[in-house]
């Protein structure tokens, strides 16, 4: 009996050493970018108003009530009082981890936060808290990792969101599913309307006005919402409840949105996509304007929409240039003319005068569609410029060293009022 036992232990002492050795291979160890992650619970118990917040990295701006909103990146948003352009006045900054984007209408503030959408009351500038939250409505994203000096960890999108990366030991199963998440990309809000006066915050009045590089726009009681190739329509009748109503997929490469009469224009990295939003909740294709392959912000006047075609890592084409489209047939649009500029981003358009960002700051007289390029009026070099906002006389300009604002009530004598720059 004993000779049988001994043989026994022996194969379990075996077996054991033998899936222990099998489990160790499943791991593996190596010095990388680990990835930093921020509860589910966090994220959504993390709207907070705090003073004296510095401005670092600026991102989309927007505008309503003459109040001025600036995302700082994947942070959250500060708040100016701009009653007075030459001296803009500090509210507190508003705690939105994730944000990127953002739109307003009545006193409602809709931005992403990571993969929810959030609703922020901005009724009291001084006082802006949480109304509501669309949980999950968002693709789970991960924020870029320029470095390739070693290896990205994996990714466990049940640890929570990632919020950033750290230089580490990473002991990981070799087994673990690796999904490949996108990385955010810069964003720009987009809804031109009517502003309104108020004194104490955003009044329950219309919608606010946004850059040219939106991906957030709103047409009546509906809220449009782009992330990737997907357009998602939300229902915004109770504006702190918003719910989805459908979502289609325009194409690939879409990069920002501009609404004007009841048309939906979508700039894509090949070209512009034209909707018809009559019923705001079923958007019509009407037509595509296919160009080189680059990145596009468009805005649309009248008859006219304004594309600035710019090469890049992400852009992929070699293309920089200001495309003047006639978009008077919808189903037809053809071009007008197309001219060479340095490394175009945002633009924005106030009766015939067109401000383009591109190497600083380049305001046009556009009259004549089909020579504009011979009458540059004012031009500035000194910044680095990303989107901006025309508005009563006074341009809203946002860039890499700042907020500046510059008086253009004389175009033959364009001043700076103020600026906002970056700690």
């Amino acid at each position: 009996m004993k000779s049988k036992i001994v043989p026994i232990l022996i194969i379990l002492t075996l077996s054991l050493i033998f899936l222990a050795s099998c489990e160790d291979t499943t791991y593996r160890e190596y010095y990388g970018y680990a990835p930093v992650y921020m509860s589910y619970d966090e994220l959504r118990n993390s709207i907070v108003a705090k003073d004296n917040v510095p401005l670092e990295n600026p991102g989309k701006i927007y505008f309503k009530d003459d109040y001025i909103f600036i995302i700082e990146e994947l942070k959250g948003i500060h708040v100016f009082d701009n009653h007075n352009p030459s001296s803009p006045l500090e509210k507190p900054f508003v705690n939105v981890p994730g944000v990127v984007d953002m739109v307003i209408k009545d006193n409602y503030l809709y931005a992403d936060s990571y993969v929810d959408l959030v609703v922020l009351d901005v009724s009291d500038a001084q006082n802006i808290k949480e109304a509501g939250r669309l949980k999950d409505i968002l693709p789970y994203t991960i924020p870029p990792l320029t470095a390739t000096d070693f290896q990205m960890g994996n990714v466990d999108k049940k640890k929570g969101l990632v919020t950033g990366w750290e230089l580490k030991t990473i002991r990981e199963r070799t087994y673990d599913n690796q999904d490949n998440y996108p990385v955010f990309t810069l964003r720009a809000s987009m809804a031109n309307d009517a502003f309104y006066k108020s004194s104490g915050g955003v009044s329950s009045g219309g919608v606010g006005v946004g850059g040219s590089m939106a991906r957030f726009g709103i047409m009546g009681k509906v809220l449009y919402v782009l992330e990737s190739n997907r357009l998602n329509i939300l229902d915004i009748s109770n504006g702190k409840a918003p719910s989805k109503i459908s979502e289609i997929y325009p194409g690939n490469g879409i990069e920002t949105m501009f609404l004007a009469n009841k048309t939906m224009f979508l700039g894509t990295t090949t070209g512009m996509i034209i909707y018809d939003i009559y019923e705001p909740k079923t958007p019509v294709k009407k037509s595509t304007y296919s160009h080189l392959r680059s990145c596009d912000p468009v805005i649309v006047d009248d008859t006219l929409a304004y594309v600035t075609l710019r090469s890049g890592t992400n852009c992929w084409g070699n293309v920089n240039c200001l495309d003047v489209i006639n978009i008077r047939d919808l189903s037809l649009p053809s071009i007008v003319k197309s001219y060479p500029l340095t490394k175009p981003f945002g633009l924005g358009k106030d009766g015939d005068l067109l401000f383009i960002c591109d190497a600083g700051l380049k305001v046009f007289d556009a009259s004549d569609p089909k020579d504009i390029a011979n009458h540059l009026i004012f031009t500035y070099s000194a910044i680095n410029s990303f989107d901006v906002i025309p508005i009563g006389k006074v341009l809203i300009l946002i860039g890499d060293d700042g907020l500046f604002q510059y008086d253009y009530s004389n175009v033959k004598n364009i001043s700076l009022l103020s600026s906002i720059l970056v700690n």
